[in-house]
């Protein structure tokens, strides 16, 4: 869906038989780079190279609160929360998109992936709960908030007196 901004990758393996002979790691922090582009083009139509492009999301770290999404990992000072799968999606999706409103379909379909049927609302309000209870028992007095805009969607927002604080 673009809501959240990506660095490219691309690992590139030469094949002999069923072993890997070389692998090559590209790592741009531009998108549209052209002469990654016509290699990484041209090697795709070679049948000894494997190309797999990856998506390198950065740490986020907030007043408190740290991201970390190549683990898949939240942490509330040093202390880790502990959170499903679905959780963890929702809050990274918000956090990444802090002060920007996220429509109910736009979270059920980055989150779900899927188009949102039936009770989808509700589907995302009670992980939503579940996020606020958890992040509230680490950090009673928090500097986030996960705000409900009514009949629209969620928005995550930071205090910004907790960030001036810090």
């Amino acid at each position: 869906m673009g809501y959240i901004s990506k660095l490219p990758k691309a690992i590139l393996s030469m094949k002999e038989g069923e072993s890997i002979e070389r692998v090559l790691l590209i790592e741009s922090g531009k998108k549209g780079i052209s002469i990654i582009d016509e290699i990484l083009e041209s090697l795709k139509n070679r049948p000894e190279f494997e190309v797999v492009c990856l998506k390198h999301e950065p740490v986020l770290s907030l007043s408190g609160l740290k991201i970390d999404p190549a683990h898949r990992k939240v942490y509330c000072g040093s202390k880790e929360i502990s959170l499903t799968v679905k959780e963890y999606d929702l809050l990274y999706l918000l956090a990444a998109n802090m002060g920007q409103v996220l429509t109910y379909n736009q979270i059920y379909q980055e989150i779900w992936k899927e188009e949102a049927f039936g009770n989808a609302n509700n589907a995302i309000a009670c992980h939503v709960h579940n996020l606020r209870e958890k992040m509230g028992k680490l950090l009673p007095d928090g500097c986030f908030v996960i705000r409900c805009v009514r009949e629209i969607g969620y928005c995550f927002e930071v205090d910004s007196e907790c960030t001036a604080a810090t």
